[in-house]
């Protein structure tokens, strides 16, 4: 068979409207969901990217894999040590991998290897493209390759194509020809107020915040016009969230042009076609803009539409799943790959064993039903481990990442979305509920490790000297607090984290 992976990057679903975003972002994302199932509750189990893809192509959580940050020892995976063969893991028993077994021809079409030095990330595809932009190239850039690749390849029978879209990460990058669809449009929900914005701007601090978009600085980037690098007033809110929706629409177009090839190639109703992102952007939710640095709901929550051949159409499926869960669910769906036996032990084969769990027959048949609840983590801006469970998002911070965050939060993602209100204090019950449940997934990991790497990487990243994007800028940062009238929150910082001051530079 035919599987189409189409992986855009920083993709939030409720600015799909196949997810009932009123804007028109996705018409053609909007046309494939229709012919399949859209997953309402699909969630990365380690944000942001480099965590996020690590899981999704291994079907194993971070905790398992060890690699959970953007730099330091936890960017990369856990050595496979004394039981690995002349092919590791990702060679043998990783997504692309496994589609290869299946007899599938597979190519990645991505710079996510260069861009963050995950070259394992390329193991089992037979064919990788960079364009070598290193995640800023524009889908204008990419489609073409993949049209290319689709060409060359219309008598293969069996083939896996991954297709990676940068679009709507930033640095907001869609030409300046394309223009400004959503100038004229108001926004679809208006829950950003002068109120809520200046408590941001006076209390919320740390990287990418309202006064600092572009990191700990804001100033412009002439290299790319198009991002808002200070949110000073509900006008620059919106133009945030013009240009977010129309790096979606410039990406939408794009990928319309490689369905409408598999449709000229006859093979369109043949072709499996999965769309998903690898985390979601806060654009303004926990005082955060343009970032994906936390392990919060809008953050860890991302798409899913699968098309798949014979399936049902235009169904909604709830219930919790993981990204992690792909990797199975895909090989119950394709069925009839040959049996995975590793040696973990030399000389004694065991089954390969993956975190992930099948829906596959929630792609059949588009019926709800999933895990009672998910733990997601983020290490890579802050430490952060949350519990989502029915209404809830529970976070247990461990690391503020210089966000002055509160150590437990709790929110109500049915009645607030937006995480607006943190309810830790006025439902301790539910609280405490959820740190039980975070408290039998550590431990419950721990001890049935599959990658025998039996020390958290959590307490590895802290160890290492915190999460990496806000290594070494504490000194500097604290100083243009005092320099912007915010020296209250420089102290506090300064109280919370006084030996990083000394690693500062």
């Amino acid at each position: 068979m035919k599987i189409l992976y189409v992986d855009i990057d920083t993709l939030r679903p409720d600015h799909l409207g196949c997810y009932g975003y009123e804007r028109n972002t996705s018409p053609n994302i909007d046309a494939v969901a229709a012919e399949g199932v859209r997953f309402v509750d699909y969630y990365c189990s380690d944000a942001p990217c480099l965590p996020s893809r690590a899981a999704m192509m291994t079907g194993r959580f971070g905790i398992h894999t060890g690699c959970v940050g953007h730099g330091g020892w936890n960017a990369e995976m856990c050595q496979e040590g004394h039981d690995r063969g002349m092919a590791d893991f990702n060679g043998r028993y990783n997504l692309p991998a496994v589609m290869r077994r299946a007899g599938m021809k597979t190519a990645s079409i991505s710079s996510f290897p260069d861009r963050h030095g995950a070259w394992w990330f390329n193991g089992g595809f037979d064919e990788c493209y960079n364009i070598g932009k290193r995640g800023l190239e524009q889908a204008g850039d990419v489609i073409p390759v993949a049209l290319d690749w689709m060409e060359r390849k219309k008598d293969t029978a069996d083939w896996f194509l991954h297709v990676h879209l940068w679009d709507p990460h930033i640095p907001y990058r869609t030409p300046e020809e394309y223009g400004s669809p959503f100038k004229n449009e108001p926004l679809c929900d208006a829950w950003m107020t002068e109120e809520i914005l200046a408590y941001h701007r006076r209390y919320k601090v740390g990287a990418h915040s309202s006064c600092e978009v572009n990191g700990y600085v804001s100033e412009p980037d002439e290299n790319h016009p198009r991002q808002i690098t200070d949110i000073t007033d509900l006008n620059t809110f919106k133009a945030l969230i013009d240009e977010y929706d129309t790096g979606i629409q410039y990406a939408d177009m794009q990928l319309g042009k490689l369905f409408s090839q598999l449709k000229e190639q006859g093979i369109y109703d043949e072709t499996a076609i999965i769309i998903s992102s690898d985390h979601g952007e806060a654009l303004g939710e926990m005082g955060s803009y343009c970032e994906h640095g936390e392990a919060d709901y809008i953050t860890t929550h991302i798409p899913l539409i699968i098309k798949w051949p014979g399936g049902i159409k235009g169904a909604e499926s709830k219930g919790f799943h993981y990204n992690v869960d792909l990797l199975p669910t895909l090989i119950e769906l394709i069925g009839n790959i040959p049996p995975f036996i590793c040696n973990r032990v030399v000389g004694k084969p065991n089954p390969v064993i993956y975190d992930g769990i099948s829906f596959a027959e929630n792609v059949r048949t588009g019926a709800d039903g999933g895990r009672d609840y998910l733990v997601v983590s983020q290490m890579a801006h802050v430490c952060q481990r949350s519990v989502r469970f029915e209404d809830w998002i529970y976070i247990r911070t461990y690391h503020d990442g210089y966000h002055l965050t509160k150590p437990e939060e709790l929110f109500n993602i049915k009645q607030d979305p937006h995480e607006i209100k943190n309810l830790a204090e006025e439902y301790p019950e539910v609280r405490w509920h959820a740190a039980w449940m975070l408290e039998q997934w550590v431990s419950g990991n721990m001890l049935n490790n599959i990658s025998n790497n039996y020390i958290d990487p959590l307490w590895s990243v802290i160890a290492d000297g915190g999460p990496f994007h806000c290594r070494g800028y504490l000194s500097r940062y604290c100083e243009r607090l005092e320099q912007t009238g915010r020296g209250d929150c420089a102290k506090k910082l300064r109280i919370r984290h006084p030996e990083e001051l000394k690693e500062s530079y």
